[in-house]
This record gives structure tokens, sequence and C-alpha cells, in this order.
């Protein structure tokens, strides 16, 4: 693999992930309560051995900066390394990045000093585990020119993804974005060409993309560089490629997960709390995934109860309930709270006790939820002050608001909580 460069795609402003990225890249994203989004595709990366890694970002990309800087420094005997590219305007291009090929398309002139084969494309939002090893291993078998990563889809949810066909070579002779109707049943495959068994193939007679793409170096400079206009790999580089050049199938038949949305997001991170057999596992020897060594004491928990939840390293729970969530790095959660079907991002500091006295006393409050606190179906995001006696249970059943001034978003009925937000005692959302 020392001939493979990988490239993440950090993706825009992250809308569909707003407020969590009001202050942060999508990329630096905190997910199951200790990692970020980034540290999935860096550490199939490094499972896959491969250690030349770019990430491209454009949007309040300092955390991630620090994030990365803090976490993936590889030895001086292997040429190594994870590095973030931001947006930068230069005379030939005085432009931000206009989508994901253009971003790419940005920094060619910095990819071709590098000595590779092969261009591995990744994005910064999804959940899997995945060698790409295998992945790479057969797109040189196939002699193809660009081998896409596809998951065998059903019938049912088809229609919210972008559909392939494919020969009985695997290879793709056509695209369909989100079809419905007649348009849908044109694009069914016989599954059983890429590996799945008949039963199978019936079950999930369609392939959608994952947005994880392999070139060959000449194949994708030489698109990048004709097409100017074409902005996206998925809409227009690839689709458009694949009359001239041998564009092929790879299929991923395990768990994989878009959490690009406020929805997705939050249902993945409970999801993970699963007993007995979570879909996605943080737990796994042979492939684990890496993130910032940060030393803190273990968690610590005072008369609580805790069911089918996840706690993070240096929290400090006191005579609590806490019933199917996530809890991050510092948490710290006051006695009588009840905590349900919610994702608590913590802290990036503690307060010292004598600090969060001194808070109380003046009447202003502390890091963490207070006293006598319900919080049920909600994301609390870093560093979040919630007062005495709050209730966040989205008591009229709201989809969508925009409060910002009050220190919360809900999106898809979820009460989003904004970084440093401080909710007063008594607060009722």
């Amino acid at each position: 693999m020392k001939k493979v460069l990988s490239i993440i795609l950090g993706g825009g402003a992250g809308t569909r992930l707003y407020p969590l990225t009001k202050l942060r890249a999508k990329p630096a994203v905190p997910v199951a309560g200790k990692y970020r989004l980034i540290d999935i595709p860096v550490s199939n990366c490094i499972n896959s051995e491969i250690f030349k890694i770019y990430v491209l970002t454009q949007f309040n990309s300092a955390s991630l900066n620090r994030h990365i800087a803090r976490t993936y420094n590889f030895t001086g005997f292997n040429e190594g390394f994870v590095e973030v590219l931001a947006a930068q305007q230069t005379p030939e291009n005085p432009n931000w990045f206009q989508g994901t090929a253009d971003a790419v398309r940005q920094y060619l002139w910095l990819m071709e000093e590098w000595d590779v084969d092969e261009y591995l494309i990744l994005s910064g939002d999804h959940l899997y585990r995945m060698d790409y090893r295998q992945f790479i291993q057969r797109h040189r078998e196939t002699g193809a020119d660009i081998t896409l990563s596809v998951i065998p889809i059903d019938e049912r949810r088809a229609s919210d993804f972008g559909l392939m066909k494919i020969d009985n070579s695997g290879r793709i002779i056509d695209f369909s974005e989100k079809p419905k109707g007649e348009a849908l049943i044109k694009m069914r495959v016989d599954t059983s060409v890429l590996g799945l068994t008949k039963e199978q193939a019936q079950e999930q007679p369609y392939i959608a993309s994952m947005g994880i793409y392999v070139f060959k170096k000449e194949v994708l400079f030489k698109l990048l560089r004709e097409s100017t206009e074409r902005t996206d790999f998925g809409k227009e580089i690839i689709p458009d490629a694949s009359k001239d050049y041998k564009v092929q199938a790879y299929l991923f038949d395990d768990y994989w997960e878009d959490i690009g949305t406020i929805e997705a997001f939050y249902h993945a991170n409970l999801a993970l709390t699963q007993q007995p057999q979570p879909p996605f596992s943080f737990y796994d020897e042979e492939a684990p995934i890496y993130t910032r060594a940060r030393y803190l004491p273990p968690t610590k928990l005072l008369d609580c109860q805790i069911t089918e939840s996840i706690i993070g390293e240096g929290c400090i729970l006191k005579n609590c309930r806490i019933q199917h969530s996530v809890l991050g790095v510092r948490s710290r959660i006051e006695s009588g709270c009840v905590i349900e079907e919610s994702l608590l991002m913590g802290a990036d500091f503690y307060q010292p006790s004598v600090e969060r006295q001194c808070s109380l006393v003046k009447g202003e409050i502390p890091v963490g939820i207070g006293t006598d606190t319900i919080i049920r179906r909600a994301i609390i995001d870093k560093n979040a002050r919630i007062g005495h006696d709050v209730k966040i249970i989205n008591k009229d059943n709201v989809q969508e608001a925009d409060r910002e001034n009050q220190g919360f978003y809900i999106r898809s009925g979820i009460v989003v909580v904004l970084k440093n937000a401080v909710i007063p005692d008594g607060t009722i959302i």
C-alpha cells in the first residue's frame, strides 16, 4: 500500500449537521463519547497500511487541525503523515472549493509530487470499518480505471440513494440519482455478480455508492484537468467517465452509515449502546479506531442507576439516572438528574471545585448538568452549562426550530443545545 495516497474529503459548511458544525469542521464533530468523525477514515487507512493521508476542508478547521496534530504523529522512519489542507486562494484559482472534485483539483500540484499509483478518495462523515487493501486489490485485479465501493440496498431504502447498474463483470454502465417508480425498477441488478448469495441478491437487488473511490493516478489527473467545470465526483466526474473509462463496482457488505444529518448522527451514536451486539463496535482489537490520548482519570459514579449507556473517561456522576445514552469525556451530572436517550458530548476542561462553588454562590451556572434536571431525546454539545431544575424534553413535540439566542435548535424533533450554551435554572424546552 506504499503506492496509495488517501484523500479524505472534509465536506463543506456541514449545513445538514448544523449547529454541531457552528464552531467546528464536520470531520471534527465528536462521536461515541471520545472520538471525532475524522478518526473513522484515518483509522481505517492506518489499519489498511495506508500512511499518506490528506484531509481537505475549508470551514472552521482550527479544532480539526489541533486534533490531527495531537493524535497522528508517525515516526520519522517512514513517509507517513496526516495533514489538513484548507481551501486557499491562489492567482490561478481565487475561489473556495466548489465541490468534492474541485477540492482535489485545487491541490493537484501537491498530489503530483508523490510517487503513487492510486488515489483513494474517502468521505469524512461515515461510520464503518473497512479494509481498504481488499478494495484496492480488487481495483488492481480488474484493471479498472476507477473503482467505486458500493453497498447492497433493499427496495424500501433504494430511493434515498444514488443507484448504479452493472453488467455481468461488475462494470458500472448506468447511474440514477434517487430514482422512484418505473425509474427505480430499471435500476435493479443481479448483486450476486459482486459476491452476494442468491437469497441476499433477491432481498437487495440495488447497489448504492458509499462515496468511496479509488482512481488510477493518470486517470484522476486527466479527468480533473479536462473538465474544470465539473465540480463533484459522484454526480458529474464519475458518471461522465463511465462512458470512456473502465469503472468497476466493489461490494462492501457490512455496516455503513452516512451520519451527515442530525437525525442520522443521533441514531448512530445511540445504536452503539445496543446489547448484545451493536451494529458498529469500537471494541475490535484487530482494527482499532484511534483518537487523541487524553490521559484522563477514570469515571466516578456516586449512587447512580445506569442502563444501556456508554460513559466516557473522566466523568463525575452523582445520584442520577442514565438510560440509553452516550456521555462524552469530562461529563459532569449533579444529583437528581434523569438523562434518557440523549447524547452528551462532555467538556474540553475541568472547572475547579472552588470555581464551581463560587459560580453557584454568585448565581452563575457551572459547566455540566445542574441538579434535578431532566434531559430526554437531546444532543448537548461540549461545555454547555445547564442549570438547576431544567427540562429539555421537547414538551410540545416541535420538529424544527431555531432558537440560537436561547442556546438551542430543534432538528427532526431532537433538541440540540449549542456548544458553550448557558441554559438558565428552571428552563423548559
